[in-house]
């Protein structure tokens, strides 16, 4: 066990010289940095903005379930189970009566109902009414 001890201890020094002379670290060059262009950066464009509605003033996009000369009433178009009935305003029940001489809107037309806040009447209808039959 003696020999064994005095071996182990005359080629420690050796070992960690020899280790210390073939280092892999020092015969590496540094390696080149390139540099990396990130093409995943969102391009900021200009939003395009609605235009500003007078104060009071609402407008109710959806499809119609039931239109005539004094009332219509409309489903939301994102919402099925949001429906609204907006009486109409004198101007717009006088263009009602010639959208209807005219064929009327439809269940299923898709239109847009600007309309006072306070009073839930409807100043304007807009979309394209169905053909009569």
């Amino acid at each position: 066990m003696k020999l064994f001890s005095k071996i182990a201890l005359l080629s420690l020094p050796a070992l960690v010289l020899a280790g210390l002379s073939c280092s892999t670290a020092s015969a590496q060059t540094p390696a080149e940095v390139v540099p990396v262009i990130d093409t995943a950066v969102p391009i900021i464009v200009n939003t395009v903005k609605p235009k500003p509605l007078p104060n009071g003033i609402a407008k109710f996009d959806g499809t119609v379930m039931n239109a005539t000369s004094v009332q219509i009433t409309v489903k939301a178009k994102g919402n099925d189970m949001s429906i609204r009935t907006f009486a109409l305003s004198p101007a717009a029940s006088a263009k009602m009566q010639d959208t209807i001489a005219k064929g009327g809107y439809q269940y299923g037309d898709r239109v847009s109902v600007i309309y006072n806040q306070s009073s839930l009447q409807a100043v304007k209808i807009k979309g394209k009414a169905s053909k009569s039959l």
